[in-house]
């Protein structure tokens, strides 16, 4: 019976070991957990962390180095004048409740994206579209009333994704798309399930089934993943934690970029930020260093504009904008406030908001501006900040790719209304010259330094702590998606 228990405990680990090898579940865990589930009709970036290229598709899509290729639309061409883009389009493609995908619901996501009505945060990226015209099932043409030298790159966004009309009602609780994995279920505050699409028309993922976990606690975030709880977190949130992972084998630190302009966002409609000297102030009064230090334990790369320190079109105008306290009261007696102000300092639930806040608001203090700081909730956030307007300052990270062209929206959040600026963004879109386009980025990157419309802070780092035995998580972020098409176990 001792020789019969010891070869049956060898067996049984040996098939643990192998069933261990052949594991094709994963339990990822995110910061942010979505207010909901339509990324066509939301600014929360968490929905497309969850949903993008996993359970949504659209005609174009971002890679890891941020390139643009094909999605849904497999090839196209673009005519001489650049104002016709012709798609042609994947063939054998079902949405997960079982109905076609064809051309029509491209027409109907383009067209319900760019309507007078529409809900969709990015609405400025299907501005040039004049037409949409469903040729045959598999061909779509877009026609442009100008040219738009970023119209590809404009499809791969989160926004632009595919919908179909007979889904589209309950899309926020059911998203029903056409990507590799299908929505399961939501347990709200909790978690949301994926499962394998059978029927996915492309490659097949490795992955069988996939749980986003919501953990927003830094604390809580650390303990899941040292218990193992979680297979990986996305965009981790207590950097100061990742040197004991980096010492434990069981565990790989993945120190990647995004595209995460964190700013000090200023409300420049609502006095006393519609006064440019006021804004001058506070990009003076705050000192980047200690905020990428004691925020992010040293991850972060200080910028001074609105653009990733990584693009070759970026320019350093840190200088503008250096640790000057001094500056920083004189400008405010200059304004008209010698005794400075209170304003409110609104902060969304990530990490480099909650503690960044905290030291800013210590900053501002030093010279006279007091901040009345409210925790928000990311949904409370967007009704209250990003739509209602409803705040003097608050701290964000704007993820999205090569996003300077808000600054040309006078209605967006932060209400900037340059018409130099907006005319600068409309030349951009007709240029298709490298050379040129880069002379028009660093013109736009040097107007909104000189303008102070916001604080600039840091370009937000990636960092992802994994299982070692994971593989094919992306590194770095070009935009916000957490992208599980290439993942699988290692053995």
């Amino acid at each position: 019976m001792t020789r019969f228990t010891l070869f049956a405990s060898v067996c049984a680990l040996a098939l643990g070991t192998a069933a261990q090898a052949q594991q094709t579940d994963l339990t990822i865990a995110l910061q942010l957990e979505p207010p909901h589930l339509d990324p066509t009709s939301a600014a929360a970036g968490a929905i497309d962390s969850v949903l993008y290229t996993n359970v949504f598709e659209g005609l174009t899509k971002f890679t890891e180095t941020g390139a643009v290729v094909p999605g849904l639309g497999t090839s196209w061409e673009i005519s001489e004048d650049g104002l016709t883009y012709t798609f042609h389009l994947a063939e054998g493609v079902t949405f997960h409740d079982g109905t076609a995908f064809d051309a029509a619901d491209v027409k109907f996501s383009l067209d319900r994206a760019r309507a007078e009505d529409s809900q969709n945060a990015q609405k400025a990226l299907f501005a040039s579209i004049e037409t949409v015209e469903a040729t045959d099932p598999q061909t779509v043409t877009v026609t442009l009333s100008k040219p738009d030298g970023a119209f590809l790159f404009n499809m791969a966004w989160g926004d632009a994704v595919i919908v179909a009309p007979e889904s589209i009602e309950g899309i926020k609780q059911t998203p029903i798309g056409t990507g590799p994995f299908k929505f399961d279920t939501w347990t709200q505050g909790d978690s949301i399930h994926l499962v394998a699409n059978d029927a996915y028309w492309g490659d097949k993922p490795a992955l069988s089934e996939a749980t986003f976990k919501f953990i927003s606690d830094p604390t809580a975030a650390f303990a899941a993943m040292m218990a193992q709880d979680i297979d990986a977190f996305a965009g981790f949130p207590a950097p100061e934690n990742l040197p004991m992972f980096d010492a434990d084998p069981r565990f790989q630190v993945l120190r990647g970029s995004t595209e995460g302009e964190t700013i000090l966002a200023m409300n420049n409609k609502q006095a006393p930020f519609d006064n440019v000297k006021v804004r001058q102030a506070v990009a003076h009064a705050i000192n980047r260093q200690d905020i990428i230090d004691g925020a992010m334990f040293g991850l972060g790369t200080p910028i001074g504009t609105h653009f990733a320190p990584h693009n070759p079109d970026y320019v350093d105008l840190t200088g503008l904008s250096g640790f000057d306290p001094e500056a920083a009261k004189a400008l405010l007696a200059e304004a008209g406030f010698p005794d400075g102000f209170t304003t409110t300092l609104k902060l969304p639930p990530p990490s480099y908001a909650r503690r960044g806040g905290e030291i800013i608001a210590a900053q501002l203090r030093a010279i006279g501006i007091e901040t009345e700081i409210t925790n928000l909730e990311w949904a409370q956030w967007l009704e209250e900040v990003f739509r209602g307007k409803d705040y003097g300052l608050t701290i964000v990270s704007h993820t999205e790719p090569a996003d300077i062209n808000i600054y040309a929206r006078p209605d967006y959040y932060f209400q900037y209304d340059n018409p130099a600026f907006q005319t600068l963004m409309d030349e951009l879109t007709v240029t298709a010259n490298a050379e040129q386009r880069s002379a028009l980025l660093r013109q736009a990157q040097a107007m909104i330094a000189k303008d102070y419309v916001n604080g600039y802070l840091f370009q937000l780092a990636f960092p992802t702590v994994a299982d070692a035995r994971v593989q094919g998580l992306w590194v770095n972020a070009p935009t916000q998606a957490t992208d599980l098409t290439g993942v699988s176990w290692s053995e």
